[in-house]
């Protein structure tokens, strides 16, 4: 299924928001997911990526969209606040800059 992630963009590539920063994500290659659990975050394993590259909870600064792909998974319902649905994936794969 396509959907989008919103990156931190960094001199040496993109990585993920809050959990795991130092990653540095490679595009085109599937990734599986990875379990952080950290502490002040809900458990919520799997690549968190929306149905449309919009989060108004989430500050655009330093951060980019990326058109992804994903396989296994789980769909989320969240308030429209924060982006409306999620999917939980236990594979990603990056395909480019979201237009």
């Amino acid at each position: 299924m396509k959907a989008f992630k919103l990156f931190s963009q960094h001199r040496d590539g993109i990585g993920p928001l809050f959990i795991n920063r130092r990653l540095r994500i490679p595009l085109g290659v599937w990734l599986p997911a990875e379990d952080h659990p950290t502490k002040g975050y809900a458990h919520r394993p799997g690549w968190h990526v929306t149905s449309g590259p919009h989060a108004p909870h989430l500050s655009p600064v330093g951060r980019v969209w990326y058109r992804v792909e994903v396989r296994d998974f789980v769909t989320l319902q969240r308030p429209a606040s924060q982006g409306g649905t999620w999917y939980l994936a236990k594979q990603m794969r990056v395909i480019g800059v979201a237009p």
